[in-house]
């Protein structure tokens, strides 16, 4: 199995910009000598083509059995790093790891998970939750890491893991959002874990060891005078202990590594002296005698004799307890009233295993904040109504407690249980050391917290266990009072080991941190990714020490424990979700060693880390989920763009594969039809597009929503332009995010350019995610001979989105449309409606409109009536029609006659059925193109036989070409017989350029085929007497629909020449491929004189609807 690291644009970068992985052994750095001499045997000369690109198998056998990765806190492969960057010729070889399971995991485990809440709290939670909410909070975290354990084996054993460890299995498994937004967690987690043992360790040094010391006396003090006393203390002696500990990192790692086995080794022998003490209370129990009042426990410093008389000298004398609840020594002073009404007793603190004070220690005694701790099954005499006075004799609850605090507090004890993984590079067989070792730490310190919280029950009076600080025990720590064979080898040994893990966290911290900025998904932390010349994260250091001493700052340590189960409960639960995920979604590479793991217990690890999280703290949690949640939108919108294989990719996979099939169940209702679309660009030779605002207008469009497929195709074969292919892929691609165009990018090969567009409109989308509208823009140079073939492409494109049932927008001089920077502050968008297209022409302007370049464009929809429609009424259906739609539009109905048709229509009709004969020509054969001719002048001839009169003399005139002109002259004729053409005399002279004709033809329905004339020629001053044998020739059916495209672009000039986009119907193409240029000249009439114009035709479906 391998694990390939990622490549920054290396050889194996695809050209897209994104980095792939890269594999150490596939395209390896081999030189080519060294490639050549792999295939010199003969018989491997079958495979010497693929020299370049696959390896032999001894050489990639050879690779994988030195591949060594670079694990976190090794010095050795630290400074093999550092010469690699510093490309030192005399790099020393790389020692191979040889850590074994004890050695590399397990007690690097129980050395992380052991620390200072055993020894400060463990306790007074013991106290106040009582051995049943006690084991059942401990229960409950051992299981959450137990789980997590399994869940990280199953990670940590698929494959090799480099440096970072459970950063590098989160992120990897999760991808870069989630492996960031966690890692920075865990980093938060290790360093709040810093500022938690170093309070720890003041807290052990002022009030254990050296009370001394404190530079705020807290003698004499009270209440919340002696708290905040205490608090500056910590927050003074904190900040310096932090600053000597950061100096010793900076100062090298080497003297924490060495020091760790001391460190584990304190811990050791202070866990075995609390066994040892707990065995020793069954033969014989330690002398700590706690004096009581009533039921209220008394501080030790405020008595020297548990009485309030004692006779000395058969001489009743008071004591000291007497003279701190009385005026004066003497026996008839005046006294504290529970004083007097109670009595003294004294207790044996540690009574041992066997006096059955389990019994009594079972259940919880949670306190209010400044309560007296009360000995249960004492009598206890108060007046109700007397002020309580006194209070600093006795020893008071310092906290409000409750069972979620106390879970909050106790979690940090648990942590700890990635340290293997973290060292992972150190193992002689990380794969089977992590799984074995992580448990057994698991195990081995569940056992010893689930054990201690039934033998300190059993062993210690509970009015102890709830003096937090030992002021009832004469100032001991509580758990040391219990240890043999001193109390002082648990104030020592847990003092150092506070010391030790602050030590390592500050350690560990910079180097996570390094990680993440070197992996570059934060681009702000990059610069934490330098460090010294030896490659120790200077930077890094900093600002762990800085964020450390917020912690130090809030200085209490019943404060910061729950902020740093936070963070290592988010960290543990997204390790749950990873193995989960990759488990579910039955991943080809997902094959751990560690088998003993199921999808099932991750999901109850996750769920256990998300319940603990709220139960500790829902503020915090919703603070801590809040970060993440900043940091995971940050690297999805600013990070870079990693590509690591991971699961939530996977998820992406099944749910698309999942709503694709749901796709496929019908079409989508009306409400929920958006246009899905194809736009059609084309390449140039560079392979640049040569139309980039056609995705301007597709993003205004779209507006980032729906389906946007955006294609081109490449003529030539797919074996030949294979690269052509990639460069216009990538061309596409940054054009669609200069645009922010949203959607995929598709090139398709073909022999001939028709083929590959036609591909695209068959095969664009998957499933029923496809596109239903299609974008192409007019092909403006169709009218040069060598653009033949482009407006043909053009109009099949027409065709086939007809026989598709797919939607079409044709936007005319699209160089003239507005870029997405720009901004229309005023302006209409005009709408004619002449057909019904199933509502897109209602569709497009609306959405047009929410995009800023449109959003102050006013929106008019025109429509036509003719001869027989009734204005009026269709004006007032129209706007109640708009109104149920909820569109806001001006309105008006345009009256269209049937006017007679101009002899300039049928002289444009004459120019474009002569210029379609001549382009027709030019695409013909020699042989064809005389069979041609011959034909046109048979027919002609013919003509001229049958209808040539004497009053109608023809004049011919041979253009280039073979086909005929004709030049009008000044006069003309007008008869009234139905079967006769009227012509009305005009002595002004009619031009090919006139809009204003002075001829018009008027053709009564009964009649057949008319004959007219039209100026070909400038010379346009003959008579119109003078009838041409062409004009039979004539199609009627394109002069009636010239005279529509005339009379139309007439309309629509005159309307809306100012607006900033008009869309119309755009008309069928014709049914056979005679008259497809004059398709294009009908279009080309329509549309003249107008600046922005977007064609439309339907798809056969209706698009928009009045209904909810």
């Amino acid at each position: 199995m391998t694990d390939c690291e990622e490549g920054e644009g290396g050889p194996n970068s695809q050209g897209d910009g994104i980095p792939k992985e890269s594999c150490p052994f596939i395209n390896s750095a081999a030189t080519d000598v060294e490639k050549s001499q792999q295939y010199d045997s003969k018989s491997m000369a079958l495979f010497e083509e693929e020299m370049d690109t696959s390896p032999m198998v001894s050489s990639l056998l050879s690779t994988l059995a030195n591949y060594s990765n670079l694990p976190t806190g090794s010095k050795e492969h630290e400074e093999a790093e550092n010469n690699e960057e510093g490309a030192r010729p005399s790099k020393k070889p790389v020692k191979a790891p040889q850590l074994g399971t004890l050695m590399g995991v397990y007690l690097p485990c129980i050395q992380n998970i052991f620390g200072v809440i055993l020894f400060l709290r463990m306790t007074w939670m013991v106290g106040i939750g009582g051995v049943f909410g006690s084991f059942i909070i401990v229960f409950m975290c051992c299981s959450t890491t137990m789980l997590t354990a399994i869940s990280m084996s199953a990670i940590a054993t698929n494959g090799v893991v480099p440096a970072g460890g459970s950063y590098y299995m989160i992120s990897r498994s999760l991808g870069p959002e989630f492996g960031g937004a966690v890692g920075i967690c865990f980093y938060l987690g290790t360093t709040f874990a810093g500022a938690m043992y170093i309070l720890g360790c003041i807290e052990i040094l002022l009030i254990y060891i050296i009370p001394q010391a404190a530079i705020f006396k807290i003698e004499g003090l009270e209440g919340p005078e002696a708290e905040i006393a205490l608090l500056n203390n910590m927050r003074v002696y904190g900040t310096i202990v932090l600053s000597f500990m950061a100096l010793v990192v900076f100062v090298g790692v080497k003297y924490v590594n060495k020091l760790a086995l001391v460190f584990l080794a304190c811990v050791i022998l202070s866990i075995l002296a609390v066994y040892a003490g707990i065995i020793k209370t069954a033969i014989e129990p330690p002398v700590f005698p706690v004096c009581i009042l009533g039921n209220r426990t008394l501080l030790s410093k405020s008595y020297d004799v548990c009485a309030k008389i004692v006779e000395l000298d058969n001489e009743t004398v008071t004591t000291k307890l007497w003279r701190s609840f009385c005026d004066s020594e003497s026996l008839n002073a005046t006294c504290d009233e529970y004083f007097n009404n109670n009595d003294v007793t004294e207790i044996q603190g540690i009574p041992g295993v066997t006096s059955g004070i389990l019994a009594e220690n079972l259940f919880g005694n949670y306190l209010e904040k400044g309560m007296f701790l009360e000995k249960r099954g004492l009598a206890s005499n108060v007046d109700p109504d007397s002020p309580v006075s006194n209070t600093n004799r006795y020893v008071l609850a310092d906290i409000t407690s409750f069972f979620t605090l106390l879970v909050g507090i106790y979690f940090p004890s648990v942590t700890g249980i990635m340290a293997g993984s973290n060292r992972s590079g150190d193992l002689r067989d990380a794969q089977k050391s992590i799984p074995i070792g992580t448990i057994a730490a698991i195990t081995t310190t569940s056992t010893v917290y689930m054990s201690c919280v039934v033998l300190f029950g059993a062993c210690i009076e509970g009015v102890v266990l709830r003096d937090k600080f030992g002021e009832g025990v004469n100032g001991n720590l509580v758990i040391g009072t219990l240890a043999w064979p001193s109390p002082w080898v648990i104030v020592f040994g847990s003092f150092f080991s506070t010391c030790g893990a602050g030590l390592q966290s500050l350690t560990g911290a910079p180097r996570l941190l390094q990680a993440i900025a070197r992996d570059g998904i934060i681009p702000f932390l990059r610069v934490f990714g330098h460090g010294k010349a030896n490659g120790e994260p200077t930077w890094a250091l900093l600002l762990t020490a800085s964020i450390c001493e917020i912690g130090i700052i809030i200085a209490s340590l019943d404060s910061v424990a729950p902020i740093l189960s936070m963070f290592f409960l988010m960290c543990y639960m997204f390790v749950n979700l990873a193995c989960a995920l990759q488990t579910l979604l039955r991943t080809p590479n997902w094959r751990p060693r560690f088998k003993f793991y199921h999808w099932a217990l991750s999901f109850l690890g996750m769920s256990l880390c998300l319940s603990l999280m709220f139960i500790c703290s829902w503020y915090y949690a919703i603070v801590a989920m809040g970060i993440a949640t900043c940091i995971y939108k940050y690297i999805e919108f600013c990070g870079a763009e990693k590509e690591w294989g991971d699961g939530i990719r996977g998820i992406s996979l099944s749910a698309a594969r999942f709503a694709l099939m749901r796709l496929e169940e019908g079409p989508p209702h009306t409400k929920n039809w958006r246009p899905q679309i194809l736009v059609l660009v084309s390449v140039d030779a560079e392979q640049n597009v040569e139309q980039p605002r056609l995705l301007s207008l597709t993003s205004q469009l779209k507006a980032g929503r729906g389906l946007t497929i955006v294609g081109t195709s490449v003529q030539g074969t797919f074996l030949n332009n294979y690269t052509e292919t990639q460069k216009a892929d990538q061309s596409l691609r940054k054009l669609m995010e200069t645009e922010k165009v949203k959607g995929f990018s598709q090139v398709v090969i073909s022999s001939n350019l028709r083929d590959g567009t036609s591909h695209l409109v068959q095969s664009g989308g998957l499933g029923g995610l496809k596109h239903n509208t299609v974008m192409v823009s007019w092909p403006h140079n169709w009218k040069q001979p060598e653009f033949h073939q482009q407006f043909r492409n053009f109009i099949e494109v027409v065709r086939e989105t007809t026989i598709a049932s797919l939607a079409l927008l044709v936007p005319k001089n699209i160089s003239s449309y507005p870029s997405n920077g720009e901004r229309f502050t005023e302006g209409y968008i005009d709408v004619w409606w002449i057909v019904h297209d199933g509502g897109m022409l209602m569709l497009l302007p609306f959405l047009l409109r929410q995009h800023k370049v449109w959003r102050k464009c006013k929106m008019r929809i025109f429509t036509v009536a003719q001869m027989d429609d009734n204005s009026i009424q269709m004006k007032k259906d129209l706007l109640i029609f708009l109104y149920h739609l909820r569109i806001d539009a001006a309105v008006e109905v345009v009256e269209m006659l049937d006017n007679d048709i101009s002899a300039y229509t049928y002289e444009k009709t004459l120019i474009m059925e002569q210029r379609s004969q001549i382009l027709k020509q030019m695409h013909l054969t020699k042989n064809e193109m005389e069979r041609e001719i011959q034909s046109i002048t048979d027919s002609s001839r013919g003509s001229i036989r049958r209808k040539n009169k004497p009053t109608l003399q023809p004049q011919h005139s041979k253009e280039e070409g073979g086909s005929p002109a004709d030049k009008p002259d000044d006069k003309s004729e007008a008869v009234s017989h139905p079967k006769q053409a009227q012509l009305i005399y005009s002595k002004k002279t009619t031009t090919p350029s006139s809009h204003t004709p002075a001829a018009t033809w008027t053709e009564k329905k009964d009649a057949g085929k008319g004959r007219t004339q039209s100026a070909s020629t400038p010379e346009a001053g003959r008579d119109f007497l003078n009838m041409k044998p062409e004009w039979e020739n004539l199609n009627q059916i394109d002069v009636r629909r010239m005279h529509t495209a005339m009379r139309l672009n007439e309309v629509i000039t005159k309307k809306s020449k100012e607006a900033k986009l008009v869309l119309l119907n755009m008309p069928g193409p014709p049914k056979n491929r005679v008259g497809d240029e004059n398709y294009m000249e009908f279009l080309e009439v329509l549309t003249e004189g107008l600046n922005r114009v977007l064609l439309v035709r339907g798809g056969g479906r209706e698009v928009i609807t009045i209904y909810s």
